[in-house]
């Protein structure tokens, strides 16, 4: 297990994306929570769910496919790591693919995506990129 939760947790959904599978699970944490709600949001995943297992808990994430299988998760990028925190203000968060993607920023009114960080005009901690 390595010491970044959320690495694995994009690891994982990106490995099942690759497989094709139906839906992936994950330890349950409340910034993944969160993570996974602006993926379901943006239309990247179909849907999530909390499960109780007696320990700290699963998400359920229920990927998402085109019309012919196609991924609609291409690829997702890690940004800030526990070694390397990336900070942005407001106006130069990153777009993800030339706003192809979304960037997924965590910020003091919670996390979201570069979009809604830049119309807030507020920055944070650049966590990942997906397209």
């Amino acid at each position: 297990m390595s010491s970044d939760p959320i690495a694995d947790m994009l690891a994982k959904i990106m490995n099942a994306v690759e497989s094709r599978h139906e839906r992936v699970d994950i330890p349950r944490s409340k910034i993944k929570e969160q993570i996974v709600k602006v993926f379901q949001e943006e239309g990247f995943i179909k849907n999530y769910k909390c499960i109780e297992d007696r320990k700290q808990g699963i998400i359920r994430v229920y990927l998402k496919y085109g019309i012919h299988n196609e991924k609609i998760i291409n690829k997702i990028k890690r940004i800030s790591k526990p070694g390397v925190r990336k900070y942005s203000i407001s106006r130069k968060i990153p777009q993800a693919q030339g706003g192809m993607g979304v960037t997924v920023v965590s910020t003091s009114k919670g996390i979201m995506t570069d979009k809604d960080a830049k119309k807030l005009k507020i920055g944070g901690e650049i966590l990942c990129s997906l397209w």
